[in-house]
This record gives C-alpha cells, structure tokens and sequence, in this order.
C-alpha cells in the first residue's frame, strides 16, 4: 500500500468523522462485536478490498476483512464478495469512506473488463489515461489491471508524451523530439500526439518510440499504421479520442498496439455493493 493511498484515506476519514460518529457512539455498546458482508447489487468485477481492509486499519479498532473473491474476478448481482468481523463501532464508522472507495474502483474495474473483453482475439491492448480522480491515481491505475487494462503512464515524470502545445511551442515534432532525446534517459520513451497523416510522417522521420493518432478518423489510423510500419522502425501506435465501447474493436482492426481510454476512470459508474450488518 503506498503512502498516497494512505494519506488520502487519512483526510476521508477525517473529513467524514469529524469530532466522532455520533450515530454510532450514542446507540452501540463500545464492547459490542458483529459481523457484516459486502454484497454486490450489480454484476461487479471486484477490485479494491485491499484499500477497503486499509481504511479499517488506519481507523483502527481490530475489523477483519475477509474477500470472498478474488481482485479481478467477476461477482453475479446477489454475491456475497466479503465477510466482516469486528467491533461494531468501528465497522459502521468506518463503512461509508471504506464503500466509496471500493464502489469506485470495483466501477473502474467493470468498465476497464467491458472495453478489454470488446477486443478480445485481437492483439491491440486498452489503456488508462491521467485522467484520474485527484488523489486516487494509484487506486484507479490498479483497478484498471484488475480489469484486464493496462496502464499508460503514472505521471508527467514517467514517460514523454509530446502532445499539440509542446509542437505549437517548439515549432515542429522534429526539434520537439531531438530536444527531448538530448536530455530524457535512453530507456526512457518518447511519444509524439498527431492529428493528421503529415504529422504522422514527421514523427516517423523523428524516430519517435510512440505515435498517438488522437481523433482520427479510422480511415486515417489504419494509414497512419501502414505508414508506420512501412518504415520498420518498430514505432508503436496508439490511438486516442472519441473512444466508446461501441467504436473501439473498429478502432483496434486498424492495427494499433494500443487504444487509451479516459472513460475508464474519469467518468465511470461507481459499482452497486452494500455492506450489511448480520443480525
């Protein structure tokens, strides 16, 4: 678990309990004990109970969380995914930041298992974007893996992508993508955003590791693909916006290594999962 997980646990906690639960303090007993599940009320991809067990860990006061299922593994509506033993105080103070975190991951995994199983046959991989909930990159990044995604870069200090303002800076992809080569390290990639086949063409007279065909239409991509491998440099492509369930297994037949989509965590559905307390 890192300490940016924690950290952001640490201020929903604060920021839902406040001076104390009230609810909680004023009708349990402090020496009551009892059990609970997490039952999913959707078809849900599980993902996340190892930051559900942690919230209950930095809350303290000794729950136990035990899956029922693995992270990644698809839970039927009706399932019970986890069982719960502990003080019941800290149970219920802790129920609701536990939920939101485990509601939205499992929600990033579900959709992150639709969009991987539409390519399913193909070799084209779906990845995530940075465009993650602030503070909650890391949960969001792992749910995608346990969704059957993959993950494009952590952060800006993880990869170079040179998209259209560092051109419009620069001037052109070429000085944009020699500058980056004289100082970024060696096994670092290099990747250039492109809206058309010229500067399709640049970025693979530029060497570039990476070409982004960002809201291309699919004709373009599948040129843009047989220019780039034409020139058998070993340059990969990915392709980029306007990316829905519906389009992606087309946009993927055009032969690019990968398709990154936003929606699998910018917008996404948090997962329907309740946690019930056993009389």
């Amino acid at each position: 678990m890192n300490t940016q997980a924690d950290d952001l646990i640490r201020i929903a906690l604060e920021e839902d309990i406040g001076t104390g639960d009230r609810t909680t303090l004023a009708t349990i007993p402090s020496d009551s004990m009892s059990k609970a599940r997490i039952v999913a009320k959707s078809d849900v991809v599980v993902a996340g109970m190892p930051y559900f067990q942690r919230v209950y860990d930095l809350l303290g006061g000794g729950v136990v969380v035990s899956p029922l299922k693995d992270e990644g593994e698809l839970a039927i509506a009706g399932t019970v995914v986890a069982e719960l033993e502990g003080p019941t105080r800290s149970m219920l103070t802790g129920e609701r930041v536990a939920l939101n975190i485990l509601q939205r991951l499992a929600g990033v995994s579900t959709m992150t298992r639709r969009y991987s199983d539409a390519l399913s046959g193909l070799a084209t991989k779906v990845v995530d974007t940075r465009k993650t909930t602030p503070g909650m990159r890391a949960m969001q990044k792992y749910a995608v893996r346990k969704g059957g995604g993959n993950n494009h870069r952590f952060g800006l200090d993880s990869g170079v992508l040179i998209k259209d303002n560092h051109i419009a800076a620069c001037g052109t992809i070429k000085l944009a993508v020699e500058r980056a080569r004289d100082v970024v390290p060696h096994l670092l990639k290099i990747q250039v955003e492109t809206t058309n086949l010229e500067e399709v063409d640049e970025a693979i007279e530029s060497s570039a590791d990476v070409i982004l065909l960002d809201n291309m239409s699919v004709e373009m991509m599948a040129e843009a693909v047989k220019r780039v491998r034409a020139s058998n440099k070993g340059i990969l492509t990915e392709a980029s916006g306007n990316v829905t369930l519906a389009r992606i297994r087309t946009i993927a037949e055009t032969g690019v290594d990968f398709v990154s989509v936003g929606a699998l965590t910018h917008s996404v559905m948090a997962a329907d999962l309740s946690l019930e307390v056993v009389a």
